[in-house]
């Protein structure tokens, strides 16, 4: 029998809680849900009134992965939906994730949750900016990290603060809270920092997307701020073998950061992060804190 549970008035079924999603801990379906629970209010703000896309793993990572803009088969009514712009289909829609009831229920479908750096209501003008650093080996998170300070003191002198989260993978995001900006705009400043950071560290940095050139190198991926394009949500667990969260992190522990375990963080460490640190990408919602590109 599915169990029903209620949330905030809407009746859920959730299945399968005891199946194992990561074999590596053991960690189950309902270990997953209950993280999302417990994670609702930071996770919250960072989804709501953004057209999201589901990367699904039912089985768990190491299953069938399917990346879907689409609302899934069977989507309750009462789940918003907004419509979005995209050249193949001009009628597209989108789920919005806007209450606790609607995380759970897409939680319960055991995705990944990415969005785009702009809300519903403005499609394509963006308010935050995202740099996506990706380590090619050898080089790791350390390397990231080692980019992401320049990339801090670069965006500053031009006015920008910069915020750090793992990418839940191997990498580092870093996010910059934006008057509302075109997104052609950001993307183009966005690939001008890439391009400078490339210039002065050229053993340690890449802007171009090629393989061949990216091994023990760090490639700053400025293509998500492209409108069309989506980044993993703040605190959504990935489908890696570790149950891994895309998680906020403080810019001392990305000085500090000399291993690459340093900035591993798993599911069981976000709510004792969030008690120890507070929301630390609090301000990319605050208004008072957002940038204009110079």
């Amino acid at each position: 029998m599915t169990p029903i549970t209620e949330v905030e008035g809407r009746r859920l079924p959730l299945s399968n809680l005891d199946k194992v999603l990561h074999p590596a801990t053991g960690t189950t379906k309902g270990e997953l849900l209950h993280y999302y629970a417990t994670v609702g209010a930071a996770i919250l703000p960072h989804l709501r009134d953004r057209p999201v896309s589901f990367l699904r793993y039912p089985d768990g990572p190491e299953g069938q992965l399917f990346f879907t803009k689409n609302p899934p088969p069977g989507t309750p009514a009462w789940v918003k939906t907004t419509p979005v712009p995209r050249s193949d289909e001009p009628r597209a829609r989108q789920v919005m994730i806007q209450d606790l009831a609607s995380l759970m229920w897409a939680a319960n479908l055991v995705v990944e949750f990415h969005t785009p750096q702009w809300r519903a209501g403005s499609p394509a003008v963006a308010d935050r900016l995202v740099l996506d650093l990706d380590p090619g080996p050898p080089a790791t998170v350390v390397e990231c990290c080692r980019v992401a300070l320049w990339l801090r003191e670069r965006l500053a002198a031009d006015g920008l603060e910069a915020f750090a989260k793992t990418s839940g993978a191997k990498g580092l995001h870093l996010l910059v809270p934006l008057e509302p900006t075109p997104s052609d705009e950001v993307s183009a400043y966005a690939k001008e920092l890439a391009v400078r950071a490339e210039a002065d560290h050229p053993a340690l940095v890449v802007h171009r997307m090629a393989k061949a050139l990216r091994p023990g190198k760090v490639f700053v991926d400025f293509s998500q701020n492209a409108a069309a394009k989506t980044t993993a949500t703040p605190y959504t667990l990935r489908a890696r073998p570790l149950p891994a969260v895309s998680a906020p992190v403080t810019w001392e522990e990305v000085e500090a950061c000399d291993a690459p375990e340093r900035l591993v963080l798993l599911m069981d460490d976000i709510a004792p992060r969030l008690e120890r640190y507070g929301e630390l990408l609090g301000p990319l919602l605050d208004p008072g804190r957002a940038g204009a590109l110079p």
